[in-house]
């Protein structure tokens, strides 16, 4: 069978993160006007988009569970990297960035990402079947570090407010870098075959029949090209996010919406992917991205912000509020009792994606 990847001149994967990063170029730190606002949007989807097909192209040369990781890690280093910029140019009202930033992410990939793939994979089988051993190794990676993290802080008393002492920071920072290096060489060399696709009867799914491999070169471009168009959906997403700011504050809603609309943004690439690979039976792929997005989230940026405390003024609150530790722990139970049968139906999928909404709703009215 003819590879579908095979390289066909210029076309729109090559050419709109071009021209998005040169957007955001000629428009970082700029005003937008409407019409400007108008162009960054078209272009951020064209990004979102064009990012998809490359990890595709890379996942399918690499493999599983490469290729999901390729992404998960790529959209998480340039994430913590507008994290940090922002938390630099911000000051105190920035305090708790990182923690609803990384809050969110957990929420939409546990929840949303998850609950769609199995929705999907359901839908169309009947029933999602995926790797329960992987799956649980992952989630309960996710459960430890988000409450190492996000939890703890509001109960240490060491320093005052939801925060760590820099001692516990500093641990806080290790246990996560630990965790997520162990996870990585869990999941790609000791016991990959845990986290590759398997079919109905449960039998592992090492190869990809649907088409031939991109070739080498063909791969390396699609790396690069895969880097270029996150750092312009992250980058467009904080051009647009005034916009953002301007029509969350015009219709009377809190703040924190925008945090919720911009990790919307930004995991969009991954959204789509997983959703791709639903609908391609590869149900175990999708769970990879949205476990794998999460985990690298709180694994990576973690240790970033604890390193950039050093240097940055004002408070680092990492510590939950109640209402977000009831949605969290909510997520934790219910994504413990799905991955543990290895398969799940339609409910499963629609019960992930409302503790979604319930997130989503009280954003929006606390």
């Amino acid at each position: 069978m003819r590879s579908r990847f095979r390289p066909s001149g210029l076309h729109w994967p090559v050419v709109v993160p071009v021209l998005a990063a040169l957007v955001l170029a000629l428009t970082w730190g700029r005003s937008l006007s409407a019409a400007l606002v108008a162009l960054v949007s078209v272009l951020l989807g064209g990004a979102v988009l064009s990012a998809v097909h490359h990890a595709e192209v890379i996942a399918h040369r690499v493999g599983e569970p490469f290729g999901s990781l390729v992404l998960a890690v790529a959209v998480t280093v340039i994430e913590v990297a507008l994290i940090v910029t922002l938390m630099a140019d911000g000051g105190d009202k920035s305090s708790s960035l990182a923690r609803d930033t990384v809050f969110a992410a957990v929420m939409i990939t546990c929840n949303g990402i998850v609950g769609l793939s199995l929705l999907v994979g359901a839908l169309r089988r009947r029933v999602a079947v995926f790797n329960a051993e992987g799956t649980a190794a992952a989630f309960g990676t996710v459960a430890t570090l988000a409450g190492l993290s996000l939890v703890l802080p509001t109960f240490t008393t060491s320093t005052p407010g939801p925060q760590f002492s820099p001692a516990q920071l500093v641990f806080a920072a290790l246990a996560a870098l630990i965790l997520y290096g162990l996870f990585v060489a869990t999941q790609t060399v000791r016991h990959r075959d845990y986290f590759l696709p398997v079919t109905a009867e449960g039998v592992v799914i090492d190869t990809d029949d649907h088409a031939d491999p991109p070739s080498t070169r063909t791969a390396l471009t699609s790396v690069g090209l895969l880097a270029v168009a996150l750092l312009a959906v992250v980058g467009l997403a904080k051009g647009v996010s005034p916009a953002i700011e301007s029509a969350v504050a015009a219709a009377g809603l809190p703040a924190s919406v925008v945090g919720v609309v911009i990790a919307l943004l930004v995991l969009l690439p991954e959204t789509i992917a997983a959703l791709r690979a639903a609908r391609r039976d590869r149900v175990q792929t999708s769970l990879n991205l949205g476990l794998g997005s999460a985990m690298a989230s709180i694994g990576l940026t973690i240790p970033a912000v604890a390193a950039a405390s050093v240097w940055l003024e004002g408070p680092l609150l990492l510590g939950l509020g109640a209402t977000h530790m009831v949605l969290l722990a909510l997520t934790l139970v219910v994504g413990t009792l799905t991955v543990i049968p290895g398969r799940a139906t339609p409910l499963q999928g629609g019960v992930h994606l409302s503790l979604l909404a319930a997130y989503v709703v009280l954003a929006v009215s606390p």
